[in-house]
């Protein structure tokens, strides 16, 4: 019954007991495009697709071997959604495995209509800021995970599929990283590593600064920014709070207006709003330019889902900061620290390779050596 409701032909045969099931299902499906969430400079323009099928031969297109194995799972009471779960035989952990087959298996819900249904199902810590397990709607990351030794899992009807276990330096790491040359990549992961610091704690920083700690700001540089503060009638960090939600809700504005409107009402709105306020004499000068430092840091993150705990986390610090100054954020700091540290995915330390140290995986994972040097293969080995 169940496959005949999804599309399947049951022939039947007088005297037998068991029934011939024929696959001739011809969905509508949507062709595949290049994935506009993880765009590429270089590399394939090939995206997931709602189609299960579809995606696992993209997979097998990818790794033509007889260790890369799918098992099937069905979820969800009434939507009977097909889930597999791929790994590579040999490179996948069977500990991860065993779990991540325990926790399929146990899934009891009414319907699965999207992967992230899965995610939150699965995950160890639901309750974090931080996820535990990355998405993703290019083949080229899938395969490249599951040779690292990672599990997918793809969901029937989402074209986003699922890697774990991960660790927090996934979500900072680009496709192109590892399209271009290792030297410019190199640069590049320290630019992004500062930005992402500067996401969450630039506003909080400032606010200690200009309120706590005036002392350690250049005496000119201070004049000037209490010049530009003295008709503003709000404390600093009431300031740097109103200019932060404007711009989160400029920016939820834009994702969800239509792709024409969306970037015209995000920047006109940034800019007839940020001018209108120094204008009246509401907000500060410096504090526009803090808030847009952070919003374009924030943006540096490549992958969405890594940016957005960042976007509660500035709000956290600047409330504390507000409060305590230095002392607040350095308290801010360690527990953030602590957090990632106890934070495991499927087994693995979140802050792995850096907490455990291995200075093996560093060279792969916090900045990228040249790919035959994760072969193990020298220079001499490379020219033969």
């Amino acid at each position: 019954m169940q496959h005949i409701l999804q599309g399947s032909l049951a022939v039947l045969v007088e005297g037998e007991a068991s029934a011939l099931i024929a696959q001739v299902q011809d969905f509508e499906t949507r062709s595949i495009q290049e994935p506009k969430k993880e765009a590429a400079l270089r590399g394939s323009k090939e995206g997931f697709v709602e189609s299960l099928r579809t995606n696992t031969t993209m997979i097998r297109r990818r790794i033509i071997h007889k260790d890369l194995k799918l098992e099937s799972f069905t979820t969800g009471k009434y939507t009977q959604t097909d889930v597999a779960l791929v790994y590579v035989q040999g490179l996948a952990d069977e500990k991860v495995l065993d779990q991540v087959r325990e926790k399929l298996s146990g899934i009891e819900t009414d319907s699965v209509i999207d992967s992230a249904y899965i995610e939150e199902w699965i995950e160890g810590n639901s309750f974090s800021l931080f996820s535990q397990i990355q998405n993703t709607e290019r083949p080229d990351i899938v395969t490249a995970s599951l040779l690292e030794g990672k599990v997918a899992i793809i969901t029937n009807g989402s074209p986003f599929a699922l890697i774990l276990p991960i660790t927090f330096w996934s979500g900072l790491q680009s496709v192109d990283d590892y399209f271009e040359r290792f030297i410019f990549v190199l640069l590049t992961r320290t630019i992004r590593y500062i930005m992402t610091f500067i996401s969450f704690a630039l506003p909080a920083i400032y606010v200690a600064l200009s309120t706590f700690h005036p002392e350690m700001v250049p005496s000119y540089l201070m004049i000037g920014i209490s010049t530009a503060r003295e008709s503003s009638p709000f404390p600093t960090v009431i300031e740097v709070f109103l200019m932060l939600f404007v711009f989160d809700a400029l920016q939820e504005a834009g994702v969800h207006l239509p792709n024409q409107l969306g970037p015209v009402v995000s920047i006109l709105g940034a800019l007839v709003i940020g001018q209108a306020a120094v204008e009246a004499g509401i907000i500060s000068t410096p504090i526009i330019i803090v808030v847009s430092l952070t919003g374009v840091a924030a943006y540096s993150i490549p992958r969405y889902s890594a940016s957005l705990p960042f976007r509660i986390i500035r709000y956290l610090f600047l409330f504390i900061t507000g409060l305590l100054g230095f002392v607040g954020f350095a308290f801010g700091i360690i527990f953030l620290m602590i957090h990632m540290v106890m934070l495991e995915s499927f087994g693995r330390p979140y802050l792995y390779p850096i907490a455990p140290f291995d200075g093996k995986r560093i060279k792969d994972i916090v900045i990228r050596y040249p790919i035959w040097t994760r072969n193990g293969r020298n220079k001499k080995g490379r020219q033969k």
